[in-house]
């Protein structure tokens, strides 16, 4: 039988090209989790886990030390046994999803590995043409016209836009990107909970005329009569994002109409596994799926890619961190072609860490 030897646990740390302004803060670094799962048959799985701790309550600190105690659970254990190895991990921690994802997508990355199947080929699903779009953050309207133009000649299908501080303000910046675009290209504003129920409702009629195509986390992640306040009064589609991180509030925000759209994280659900319950439930909603991302490498971002060809149901693809770091320190794995997602077919997602980038971060092993 196969087993678990050893794991390595690495602090991922990439500066951004520059800081990224969102509503509830600023990204300047990303700052993530590496799990690498060893295996008797020589094979090896890799994860990333990214933990905003304004969205997910983790840090990369706080992950790193859990980390210790989790690989310890995993060690002389089945690593083809994925679900009991995530049950074991879901039984032992509450919460933390940055980490499970890292975990998660390692386990999945060596099962896939084993069985010689790209990632989304052992998810079931085929590989199918991926578009995503990119985003742009907070800043003055004209600036924000600026890259908006910039995003659209870079060949990127649709534009996501950060708002959130205030809301008329956030009518002038959308007005400004509308006319530096022109009429008919898709853009999508993410409020990251920026607004309350009264200012998102304002917000959403105010911008309607100017063809936005999604409202992202209008409201508060607790305010989920809030989300349905919005939802009911709104004429642009409202998406969940920091309202949803598991099955379990997918279920909830469908039972209350509380939203259009669901926007699925790894890095929120901890991994693969939980995203397949959001999307099943979304699925029986009839609700539609964008796949989105935190401040991934090319790796964490990987695995998302091969569960968006796998899960027809997700529509609307926001993959677009590795944009914004200042190096690429992952060989293989998904690549881009201005906003085309390309999925490698080797087994596994494909993807890998440079040695030499490697052998300079903070780890340990357990084993």
């Amino acid at each position: 039988m196969t087993v678990i030897t050893h794991v390595e646990i690495f602090q991922l740390n990439v500066e951004l090209l520059g800081p990224i302004r969102v509503a509830i803060g600023t990204v300047s670094h990303a700052r993530n989790i590496l799990v690498k799962i060893h295996a008797s048959d020589g094979l090896a799985g890799l994860g990333e886990g990214s933990p905003l701790e304004f969205i997910v309550g983790e840090s990369q600190a706080s992950d790193f030390e859990i980390a210790k105690s989790l690989a310890r659970l995993l060690i002389g254990q089945d690593p083809l046994a994925l679900h009991e190895r995530m049950d074991d991990l879901d039984r032992s921690l509450v919460g933390n999803p940055a980490l499970k994802c890292a975990v998660d997508v390692a386990l999945h990355d060596l099962v896939a590995k084993h069985a010689g199947l790209p990632l989304y080929a052992l998810l079931g699903g085929g590989k199918r043409e991926i578009h995503t779009c990119k985003t742009i953050g907070i800043d003055e309207p004209e600036i924000m016209a600026r890259r908006a133009a910039e995003v659209k000649e870079g060949g990127f299908p649709a534009l996501k836009v950060k708002v959130g501080v205030d809301w008329a303000e956030d009518v002038r910046r959308i007005r400004a990107i509308r006319q530096a675009l022109g009429d008919g290209f898709p853009i999508r504003i993410d409020a990251n909970q920026g607004w309350d129920p009264p200012e998102a409702v304002l917000a959403a009629r105010a911008l309607a005329p100017f063809d936005v195509e999604i409202c992202e986390q209008p409201v508060a992640y607790w305010n989920y009569a809030g989300l349905k306040h919005v939802r009911e009064h709104s004429p642009l589609p409202v998406m969940a994002d920091e309202s949803l991180f598991d099955h379990r509030d997918a279920f909830k925000l469908a039972s209350m109409g509380a939203c259009d759209l669901f926007n699925i994280k790894l890095a929120k659900s901890g991994g693969l596994r939980t995203a397949a319950k959001i999307d099943a439930v979304a699925q029986a909603a009839g609700i539609r799926c964008m796949v989105g991302c935190m401040a991934e490498t090319r790796l964490g971002l990987g695995a998302a890619a091969h569960f968006v060809s796998a899960h027809p149901n997700v529509r609307f693809v926001d993959l677009d961190a590795a944009f914004f770091l200042a190096e690429d320190p992952v060989v293989g794995g998904m690549a881009y072609d201005g906003g085309r997602v390309i999925l490698p077919d080797v087994p596994g997602h494909g993807a890998d860490i440079d040695p030499g980038f490697l052998a300079g971060l903070e780890s340990i092993t357990i084993s």
